[in-house]
């Protein structure tokens, strides 16, 4: 593994375990952890489309997520510098307050806490780009890697579905290391599976 790591990972708000290990790699990064990151929306309701029903991308209104989906790229590609804190609270907010994905005004609450302009976000929503965007990478990363779902970490031409149980809890070091193990295990190109047969405790 380099010093200096690089690697995409999906997201979707809605997913417990994306929780997990997104506030891992965020504690770790805010921290100053040395890995350039690509965060890369995976839409979970498009993933469970069913064989004759249209894509969510065509009725975005009809799932649960991807409107919030659709602000954190807004975000990500207009106002990058606010991209992490926004990032990490979506998720606290979803996780902690069942919070609502679906409507723009308590996102809006929440977004704004971190410094984003919210008014240009949504006008950014409004042009179409941030569906497009996610439409491309959902679909190129499962093209490309057989991505099927969140969270899962991008590195060359791996891709690894990984499930955390433990959340750092605000510790910097311990988020460091686990990604850290996390992405020296990726490089392990003997490994292939390793599953426990019940949850470990």
């Amino acid at each position: 593994m380099t010093s200096s790591p690089t690697f995409a990972l999906t997201y979707d708000y809605r997913c417990p375990y994306g929780r997990i290990v997104h506030d891992h790699v965020a504690t770790a990064l805010k921290a100053g952890a040395p890995w350039t990151v690509k965060f890369t929306p995976f839409c979970l309701g498009q993933a469970h489309v069913e064989e004759g029903q249209s894509d969510i991308w065509d009725r975005p209104q009809d799932d649960t997520g991807i409107l919030a989906l659709q602000a954190s790229i807004a975000v990500r590609d207009t106002q990058a510098d606010k991209f992490l804190n926004m990032h990490h609270a979506l998720y606290e907010y979803r996780h902690t307050q069942n919070g609502n994905l679906r409507e723009r005004a308590p996102l809006s609450e929440v977004i704004g806490e971190h410094g984003v302009d919210v008014d240009a976000m949504w006008a950014e929503v409004d042009s179409g780009r941030p569906l497009a965007t996610i439409k491309e990478e959902h679909t190129s990363y499962g093209r490309t890697h057989s991505v099927w779902g969140v969270p899962t970490f991008i590195v060359g031409s791996k891709a690894v579905f990984v499930r955390l149980l433990d959340r750092p809890m605000g510790d910097a070091k311990l988020a460091t290391t686990t990604v850290d193990r996390i992405l020296e295990n990726i490089d392990w190109d003997a490994l292939n599976e390793f599953k426990h047969t019940s949850v470990p405790r």
